[in-house]
């Protein structure tokens, strides 16, 4: 069974950085299409970036391009979101969600998902 573990949330400034993690077990890693989402309070939950590293292609949401890059240590079975620059609008909790297939920036295009780590930003 498919299991995906996040971590590495936490309370940062704006403009620091964090790095989220994400364990993929249960799958043979490299075989499919990584996404990471986010939801805050009361709205719904937004699409943040996805990579396909069999294609080779990553797509991120216009609010995040050019903080965020999604990356994978093949070693560790873990996918990362490193983010920069954070502002306060960043605030949510993030989830990292799989699928396997063509890439999609649609969450009801993913199977599996993490159970999403808290990421704060203070002005």
């Amino acid at each position: 069974q498919v299991q995906l573990v996040e971590s590495g949330g936490g309370l940062v400034q704006a403009g620091g950085s964090l790095r989220l993690s994400c364990v993929v077990s249960g799958r043979a890693f490299g075989s499919f299409v990584m996404g990471w989402f986010r939801q805050a309070p009361g709205e719904e939950r937004e699409f943040v970036g996805v990579r396909s590293w069999t294609i080779g292609i990553a797509h991120y949401a216009d609010s995040v391009k050019g903080r965020f890059t999604i990356s994978r240590d093949d070693a560790r079975n873990t996918v990362y979101l490193q983010m920069n620059n954070l502002v306060p609008e960043d605030t949510a909790v993030y989830y990292c969600a799989d699928r396997a297939g063509h890439i999609s920036t649609d969450a009801a295009a993913f199977d599996y998902w993490g159970q999403g780590t808290q990421v704060s930003v203070s002005s």
